[in-house]
């Protein structure tokens, strides 16, 4: 048997902060939520992305301490084009998100953007500037 990639998750300090976070870019999480030890949204292809509470993790490891510093990993949201990069941007930052980097044109041929979730990991927005190939 090969094991196979089923799941990205994140340890947070605040369910309901994160949880509002990315609810606000589409995920989709249980009702109440904010009350469970532990919490899914399916992706497509059938994927899951996991959040769990420091509490949670210091449940079953109780040496476990949150790393400090960042930018080891992020997530990438694909938009529908450039002008919905600079939309989610400009919502998620009114409402009160940090914005990391505003939205430009890559060299590559997509139009990016960086916010910050709650716990500090970057965010990445990205639409194709062209067709598709």
């Amino acid at each position: 048997m090969t094991p196979r990639f089923d799941v990205v998750g994140l340890v947070v300090s605040d369910l309901a902060a994160s949880l509002a976070f990315y609810r606000r870019l589409g995920l989709v999480f249980p009702e109440g939520a904010e009350e469970l030890p532990h919490v899914e949204a399916e992706l497509p292809g059938g994927l899951r992305f996991a959040l769990d509470p420091e509490e949670t993790v210091r449940s079953f490891h109780p040496g476990w301490r949150a790393p400090v510093g960042g930018g080891r990993v992020s997530l990438a949201f694909r938009c529908d084009s450039p002008a919905e990069v600079d939309g989610v941007y400009e919502d998620m930052v009114a409402a009160g998100y940090h914005g990391e980097l505003k939205p430009w044109d890559a060299v590559w041929g997509m139009r990016y953007a960086v916010v910050h979730d709650p716990d500090g990991n970057g965010v990445d927005l990205f639409a194709d500037l062209g067709p598709r190939e």
